[in-house]
């Protein structure tokens, strides 16, 4: 269960805020939506392999610039 304290005169705002980004960094909702269908491990690897080579292309193409 996450916790956010709201500091005194802070914005509702920022406070949501805060709580989105804790609740992101927790997973819980890629996980829901890994499990909502099932995926092949060779499936799951392939993707890994191709995302990792996209963020290396995108990180080469970035030191170029």
């Amino acid at each position: 269960m996450l916790i956010v304290n709201v500091k005194e005169n802070e914005s509702i705002d920022k406070a949501l805020k805060r709580f989105k980004k804790k609740f992101e960094k927790t997973g819980v909702l890629k996980e829901l939506r890994s499990r909502t269908a099932f995926e092949k491990p060779s499936v799951t690897r392939r993707n890994q392999i191709i995302r990792a080579a996209y963020r290396e292309q995108m990180r080469l193409s970035e030191t170029k610039v």
